[in-house]
């Protein structure tokens, strides 16, 4: 069920994902949806910094992957953008969102749609820019349901 979570300026976006990075536990993943500019990566900068993570978050779109270790819990940032199905198998991701051979932490994935599978438990945000604010809906999945009432008290 999608949950309309609201629409936002810039700085309240930016508020709702740090109160988020101070309270998801340790397992979370996030899938971020939307168009180019639609807010994914201020979303996971803000994500970032209410994880205390004091480095620049900067967009992995050439990258594919940043590892931010010494926040509250490590952040795992992706973005797909440029890859195929049979690139993204190759990267892994299911390493992060299962915590194998890597620290358990929060994942964030960009452009989802590239995911050959999708985790069990997850919860899908769907950002859309309405002139100079962002709606912003949510999708929670398996185990993912019981952050709901934190993801949407505003």
């Amino acid at each position: 069920m999608v949950n309309e979570v609201g629409v936002f300026t810039l700085a309240e976006l930016q508020a709702l994902a740090h109160r988020w990075g101070q309270h998801l536990p340790s397992g979370t993943t996030l899938l971020l949806v939307g168009a180019l500019g639609a807010g994914k990566t201020t979303f996971v900068q803000a994500l970032g910094a209410g994880l205390g993570i004091t480095d620049v978050i900067q967009s992995p779109t050439f990258t594919l992957l940043q590892e931010y270790p010494e926040g509250r819990v490590p952040l795992y940032h992706f973005d797909l953008y440029r890859l195929s199905a049979a690139d993204v198998s190759e990267l892994a991701p299911q390493r992060y969102w299962y915590g194998e051979e890597v620290e358990l932490g929060i994942v964030a994935i960009e452009w989802p749609d590239r995911l050959p599978q999708w985790p069990t438990d997850y919860l899908k945000l769907e950002l859309q820019r309405q002139g100079d604010r962002t709606h912003l809906a949510l999708t929670a999945v398996g185990a993912a349901t019981v952050l709901l009432p934190m993801c949407l008290n505003r």
